[in-house]
């Protein structure tokens, strides 16, 4: 059956703007050659539960041509067969329907290999090379495009790019390396890690994801500022107050505490997913937003708001560990903290609250609260613009209190951006209700495909756009924040709070400090629910 896009020029025209109708196409430059995705620990957790699920859902919506040929590489010795059989249960956690399933299945194969080991690369471009020869139905055999996802351990980063450099590149189309972090444990780390690949290959072909920077809102951020007359004037000290960017789990460690004692939250979350997302909230107008050039144009802008703020000051953070509550258990007593780790594990965070400091005009004095937590009483992800209070509002109203306005833009657990605003209360009351302009994703944009953050960053790799991953500067002025901020912390014992909490009490009375204003009684209303029946307090 023909597309009929394809067979109507008018239809054809008019998709052209659609980045999925060129898809459909075929007219995707990464689409027109060959093409191989190789996964580097295609056996471990990260490359089961995100990594493969993302490209199958790339297959399954034809973003990816049907000749695509998935590798799948590891240490593990598996056949291909058995190594299809343990990734069904994955995909089948999204899709039904086994035909689909079979066909994806059907371009994945598996390689078992070292992955410092140049033999073993070469030995596997050996076998790309014959995969890529029985690929005859694309429209350009002369292009073989390679990516290779490193869904490996950092220690071994190294040793596999250059393996990959000595045997796997390929000589007639790119290839592209999508990194997972951590990037680097503190600045020396990183500065070494950044100067070891850039020895191996250029930045344009390193592509460091942080999967944040792949969630919708996020990702619709620039679009919402930049693209309304009545948001970008506002955007600044003169109307706001604060800025405050929340993430909070609901869970505490479950077992992953011995891993977690190595990190603490803010390595984890602190100084790569919240402070990409602080950099594009805070940033300047870049010249270009797409088309040509708008990669590094986004990127530089970033990394100037990362080169402005202040060291962070001691005074104005909060480190928490939960403890035990309610049949709970707290952080210590996490299984998976064995031997010299219990007493590390001592001085870990697994709460941290603090306030950055941006020194441009547009941002000098408005502090930029970043809060993150485990075992809290919700989960969530979100960002929070409080503006100044009206000017004269008590004078104008007769005393009456005028709440601030917010506006609250939530990345998880599902997308919503809402406005709160003041209105009269409805009747013959003339005092003011706090409400909400509201815009809710899963009621507004009902229906609409909204890929998961790893779906959206794999196949920017693929376009070449690079504006969603973390450049090397942006990385290293990160770290110059955060490293001596945890070398003053490493000797500090986190307050306790207990689990299913807020955190320590003392972050809220911080965030006041600050100039946050928490406004208890309002509650934030779910349209999908009746009207009666609120959330719990917002905020």
């Amino acid at each position: 059956m023909k597309n009929k896009a394809a067979e109507d020029p008018d239809t054809a025209l008019s998709c052209k703007a659609s980045k999925k109708c060129v898809a459909i196409l075929g007219l995707e430059p990464f689409q027109k050659g060959r093409l191989t995705i190789v996964i580097l620990g295609a056996s471990g957790d990260l490359a089961k539960k995100k990594t493969y699920p993302a490209i199958f859902d790339l297959f399954r919506h034809k973003f990816l041509p049907s000749h695509v040929s998935i590798v799948g590489y590891a240490r593990s010795a598996k056949t291909t067969e058995e190594f299809r059989g343990y990734l069904r249960p994955w995909l089948e956690k999204q899709e039904k329907n086994q035909s689909l399933i079979d066909a994806f299945l059907a371009c994945n194969t598996y390689f078992t290999g070292n992955y410092g080991s140049v033999e073993d690369f070469a030995r596997l471009d050996t076998f790309i090379k014959e995969q890529e020869a029985a690929v005859t139905t694309c429209k350009d055999t002369s292009i073989n495009n390679r990516i290779f996802y490193f869904a490996i351990p950092p220690d071994a980063f190294l040793a596999s790019a250059r393996s990959i450099r000595a045997s796997s590149t390929s000589s007639s189309g790119f290839t592209r390396l999508i990194v997972e972090k951590p990037f680097g444990h503190d600045l020396e780390s990183a500065n070494q890690l950044v100067s070891d690949l850039g020895g191996v290959f250029d930045e344009d072909h390193i592509y460091r994801i942080d999967h944040y920077l792949g969630k919708e809102i996020v990702q619709n951020l620039m679009m919402f500022r930049f693209g309304n007359t009545w948001l970008e004037p506002l955007w600044n000290n003169r109307f706001i107050g604060s800025v405050r960017i929340t993430f909070a789990e609901d869970f505490g460690t479950e077992g992953r505490g011995g891993y977690f004692t190595k990190y603490g939250i803010i390595r984890d979350v602190l100084q790569n997913h919240l402070i990409q997302v602080l950099s594009i909230v805070a940033m300047e107008p870049p010249p270009r937003l797409q088309g040509e050039g708008a990669s590094n144009f986004i990127r530089d802008s970033k990394n100037n708001v990362l080169r402005s703020i202040s060291p962070i000051d001691p005074n104005e953070v909060v480190i928490g560990q939960y403890i035990g509550s309610d049949g709970k258990p707290g952080y210590l007593d996490d299984d998976s903290i064995q031997g010299d780790d219990k007493e590390r594990a001592k001085f870990c965070p697994t709460f941290a609250q603090c306030v950055l400091r941006i020194n441009t005009p547009r941002w000098h004095g408005v502090p930029f609260i970043m809060k993150a937590g485990k075992a809290l009483s919700k989960k969530k992800v979100e960002i929070r613009v409080q503006f100044k209070e009206a000017p004269a509002g008590a004078f104008m109203f007769d005393g009456e209190h005028m709440p601030r306005n917010e506006l609250v833009m939530r990345l998880q657990p599902e997308e919503i951006v809402y406005m709160k605003v003041n209105v009269k209360t409805p009747g013959l009351e003339n005092a003011p209700l706090q409400t909400e302009l509201d815009l809710s994703y899963k009621q507004r944009f009902a229906g609409v495909y909204n890929p998961d953050a790893y779906t959206r960053l794999i196949l920017e790799a693929l376009r070449g756009n690079q504006e969603n991953f973390v450049r090397s500067d942006e990385l290293l002025n990160s770290w110059k924040l955060f490293t001596p901020l945890l070398e003053q912390l490493s000797t500090v014992v986190p307050l306790p709070y207990k689990y299913n909490s807020r955190g320590p009490a003392e972050a809220d009375q911080m965030a006041q400090k600050v100039g946050y204003v928490r406004q208890d009684g309002y509650r934030w209303h779910d349209p999908t629910k009746n009207w009666l029946k609120r959330t719990a307090t917002d905020g």
